[in-house]
């Protein structure tokens, strides 16, 4: 969630409001089109459809409308960005990194219409005070802070109207976005994931769910004090609202400026946090939104916010990811590509096409994670050698390839440690962390 100043803005909740918009989205998209193709072929350019749609105004277009939204709309869009941020057209990157610092919020009339149906019209009485304007906002939901009349600070998750019955509208309608912009080919069945993501999604939107998997991370975690995570308060829990305390804290990107030594030790808790979710628990959060982590600079601990992309791992998961580690952490190229195709990182036709290519990008990763001392994440050099190497490889969309469900979501969980761990230059022993969990 991100910390929101902006004034009200009503979610469409009904269906046909909600379609309405996707309606004036393309309109807007439509005429953005014909005004720079004139343009361009004024100056003697033959312009191709893609550049066409990925303009800096039609960027612009798309993130104002998708925020608001809110919703799968915005979700999806979120995650994408922070997945394949490094992969996309610039453009596109654009369209979706907006997202991540959209700000909209209920307007009071709609947030009294929602607690009023969710806790009846006296529901202000059970509180000696409620913050009408939110402290956070985000896709699915905002932020409330408020006072129970014993003391109680307490954070009070409020859901959009209308976000759980648009789920599989608003991510049919990303999903054609994203093929007229060119950046899905068409021959790539996108069907099984699309299922998958309708299916995470209801399960965010269900915020007893919610509840439970707050509760039991609290349970798991009630031996690292090195964490905090917020107690359940189910009293007023709902499956669209999440009450809980609250927990003062600041943006985990404020630790930037903290000495290395603290940004290092920080860094090595998340890490070590996905390691025990991934091969110890079986049971990962899967949202590394940096919204969801906060640093209480007194007690120099991290706080842990929102469970609802909470997902088992399947122990087939969890043993992918095993055996590409101990492949990796020995330096061997060919047990790496193996491993990577058995785990479904790889399609077989992939690496029968691009052999050398695959081969050299292994070779690079392997590099990496093997020289001597701790890996420096804010050296990302090696990144854009990957990324081209990547590119190469993606021009050639019949061997394209989309991993099994479950590894996608894990793999967001670790892509997105790896961006903070970036944005906070950290330096980790990696090797001796993953070690233990290999060893145990």
């Amino acid at each position: 969630m991100t910390d929101n100043r902006s004034k009200g803005r009503s979610v469409p909740s009904g269906r046909l409001a909600r379609l309405g918009v996707f309606g004036r989205l393309a309109g807007g998209v439509a005429g953005g089109v014909v005004a720079e193709g004139a343009r361009r072929l004024a100056s003697g350019e033959v312009p191709r459809m893609g550049d066409l749609l990925l303009t800096p105004g039609n960027a612009v277009r798309v993130a104002d409308q998708l925020s608001h939204l809110r919703g799968a709309a915005m979700k999806l869009g979120q995650m994408i960005s922070m997945d394949a941020g490094d992969m996309l057209p610039p453009e596109l990157a654009t369209i979706l990194g907006r997202l991540r610092d959209s700000a909209h919020h209920m307007p009071p009339q709609q947030l009294d219409m929602v607690l009023t149906r969710e806790w009846g019209k006296d529901w202000r009485r059970r509180f000696a005070h409620f913050q009408a304007h939110p402290i956070a906002a985000a896709s699915i939901g905002q932020v409330h802070r408020a006072r129970l009349p014993d003391g109680r600070e307490l954070a009070i998750k409020v859901q959009y109207p209308g976000v759980k019955s648009s789920i599989d509208s608003d991510v049919d309608n990303v999903a054609t976005l994203l093929r007229v912009s060119g950046v899905l080919p068409k021959t790539l069945d996108v069907a099984p994931l699309l299922g998958e993501a309708k299916r995470q999604l209801h399960e965010e939107a269900d915020y007893l769910r919610e509840g439970e998997m707050l509760a039991r991370y609290g349970a798991l975690l009630a031996d690292a004090p090195q964490f905090v995570v917020p107690e359940l308060f189910p009293e007023l829990t709902t499956p669209h609202v999440l009450a809980m305390d609250f927990v003062g804290g600041v943006p985990i990107e404020s630790l930037e400026t903290s000495p290395q030594p603290v940004r290092d030790r920080v860094t090595g808790h998340l890490i070590d946090l996905v390691l025990r979710e991934l091969l110890d628990w079986r049971l990962m959060q899967t949202d590394p939104n940096f919204g969801n982590y906060r640093w209480q600079p007194e007690t120099e601990r991290l706080i842990l916010l929102d469970f609802g992309a909470t997902r088992v791992v399947p122990a087939a998961t969890a043993q992918g990811y095993r055996a590409l580690l101990v492949a990796g952490l020995a330096g061997e190229r060919d047990a790496v590509r193996e491993a990577a195709v058995a785990a479904g990182f790889l399609g077989a036709a992939a690496v029968t096409a691009h052999r050398a290519l695959v081969d050299r990008m292994i070779d690079v990763i392997l590099g990496e994670l093997n020289k001597p001392g701790v890996f420096d994440f804010g050296d990302r050099a090696f990144v854009g050698v990957l990324r081209d190497q990547g590119i190469d490889m993606a021009r050639d969309r019949d061997t394209w390839h989309i991993p099994p469900v479950d590894t996608l979501f894990v793999q967001r969980k670790i892509s997105g440690t790896a961006l903070l761990a970036a944005r906070l230059k950290a330096q980790v022993d990696v090797r001796r962390l993953a070690g233990a969990y290999l060893t145990a």
